[in-house]
Parts: structure tokens; sequence; C-alpha cells
């Protein structure tokens, strides 16, 4: 019988250095795919369930009235409060009562009353369409959750010691925009929810930061919202109260 040489030796030890290394690396992919994949699950099983919170939360919402009182503070100047009743009607939108009293007509002559009737027609119109903006993104709706998450365009960045994951969704409603929801995985209720978008031109910013709290059967809501339109130096805070259950 033949005894090895030394050349078939060394290519013994480079063989098995190999095997090793392809082994090592195939365990590296192994390990990082199954958390890849774990980590995929998990973002999964919260977006799930925040838009199962969401839907059966807004069901129950509609059984109530509530009171809404509105700050709207223009160039650092604070304006004449309005306050609201407020429900859900047939169509599903919030409709609104005034219980404030009609602001006094504006003084001065004609001409100062024509501008400062314009000002506020335009302020009303920026008001309308902040307002269609902003209902993009409260209520969160499921299925630009779901469509945000088919795109990878959801990320989870968890806090395990209180409780809460905050759920990032990038180019949810248009492109460049990001709304943060802090989500409570124990009580499957939202905390709280942070949105940054813009109006048509991106420079013409709108931020919105909303605080939530929960109703003695559990029933989460807005508790105060505060949005900021940096462009128009414009900041309107609402807080909703008094919540009441329709009578049936």
């Amino acid at each position: 019988m033949d005894r090895p040489t030394a050349n078939t030796l060394s290519l013994s030890h480079k063989e098995s250095a190999f095997i090793a290394a392809a082994l090592f690396a195939c365990l590296i992919f192994t390990t990082t795919r199954a958390n890849s994949q774990a980590a995929g699950g998990d973002l999964q099983g919260k977006v799930a369930a925040l838009k199962q919170s969401v839907a059966a939360n807004q069901q129950r919402l509609h059984q109530y009235r509530w009171i809404e009182n509105t700050q709207l503070t223009l160039n650092g100047d604070d304006k004449p409060p309005s306050q609201s009743m407020c429900q859900y009607g047939p169509d599903g939108k919030v409709q609104k009562t005034p219980m404030s009293p009609p602001p006094p007509p504006p003084s001065g002559g004609r001409i100062k009353q024509r501008v400062i009737a314009k000002k506020k027609e335009e302020m009303k119109d920026y008001m309308g369409q902040v307002k269609t903006l902003l209902a993009m993104y409260v209520p969160p709706d499921p299925q630009r959750m779901q469509q945000a998450f088919q795109a990878g365009k959801v990320s989870l960045n968890p806090a395990p010691d209180s409780g809460i994951t905050k759920i990032v969704f990038t180019d949810y409603a248009q492109p460049g925009d990001q709304m943060t929801i802090s989500f409570n995985t124990a009580d499957k209720k939202i905390s709280a929810l942070n949105v940054n978008t813009y109006m048509d031109n991106p420079q013409d910013v709108v931020t919105l930061a909303v605080s939530f709290a929960s109703l003695p059967d559990s029933t989460n809501y807005v508790q105060q919202s505060v949005l900021n339109a940096t462009a128009k130096k414009l900041q309107v805070t609402t807080t909703s109260s008094n919540y009441q259950p329709l009578a049936q």
C-alpha cells in the first residue's frame, strides 16, 4: 500500500478547511434566515393585531357622542376657542354641531372687512385641506397599513420594558411621509400616534401628535391632538372629552 505523500496531506488539510468554512457559512446563513423569518413573523403579527384593534375600536366609537374643544393659534396669537358636539353619522364621518356662539363681525370699514373676510375664507379653505389630509392617518386605515406592510414600508421599534411597540410606517399615504404608532401589545391599544407629512408642496410640512385614552368599557379615543403647519405658522390643539353613549 502506498503511503500518503506530503502533497496529499496538504490537499486534505485544505479540503478540511474549506468544508469547515462552508459549514460555518451555512450555519450563519441559516441562523440569519431564521432570525429574519422570526422578525418578519413578529412584524406581521403586530400589524395584524393593530389592524384588528383599530377596526373593532372604530365600531365601538360609533356608539358615542362627545364634546370637542379646538384652540387655534396663528402667528403665535390665540384665536377664540370653539366647542362642538360630535358623533359619527350614517356615512361613517364625524358630524359636528357648533356649541360656541358665532364670532362677532369684523370691525372697521368695508375694505378692511373684505380683507379680513378674505383671509378667513383662505384659512377656512386651508384647514379643510388639512382635515382631508389628516383623515388619511387618523384613524389609521387597515387597508393602507396592509399595503405598507406588503411593500416593506413597515418597521418595529420595540420597548419591552414599557410594553409599547412603535410601529413605523413610511410612504404610508404619500411619498416621503411617516406615521409612527405606539401600540400597547398587551392591551391591544394605541397609546400615541405621530405623523410627519406635508400638503401639496413637501416644504409645507404638517405634523400631528395624538395622545389616546380609554373609556370605562376600554374603548380607545383621541384625547388630544396637536397639529402644526409650519408654513402657515399655524397650530391647532383639539381636546375631546365628556364621552356619552348614544341613546339606543
